[in-house]
């Protein structure tokens, strides 16, 4: 199963129990994460992290909600079978993402033919 791990600074064993960290990838923002799923496809399991830091000009960098919309409105991915987490400790942004794709899956899976 892959499984991708997005957060700008915590490592796996930060979120998951350290022998399990061999099985994510780790992106750190926004871009490498849309350059890691536009080259390997969408894994089986993504785990958000919402607030990314800063960009090269000290601006707020994309987050994990915005990562979250791209996989929904841009991607063209089929994510009826993603498995996903929220490991933010922003709880306004992880119930964001968590509604965002909760939603959308559900959507999918209602609208299948």
């Amino acid at each position: 199963m892959k499984k991708l791990f997005l957060d700008d600074i915590r490592t796996v064993d930060m979120v998951y129990p350290s022998e399990r960290a061999h099985e994510f990838d780790l992106v750190r923002s926004y871009d490498a994460f849309l350059s890691y799923i536009q080259k390997n496809g969408l894994p089986e399991f993504i785990s958000f992290d919402n607030d990314l830091g800063l960009d090269n000009d000290d601006n707020l960098a994309p987050d994990g909600y915005a990562a979250a919309k791209w996989l929904v409105y841009e991607s063209g991915l089929d994510l009826r079978n993603l498995q996903f987490h929220v490991h933010s400790a922003n709880p306004v942004a992880a119930e964001q993402i968590r509604g965002l794709l909760d939603n959308y899956i559900q959507h999918l899976k209602r609208n299948s033919y």
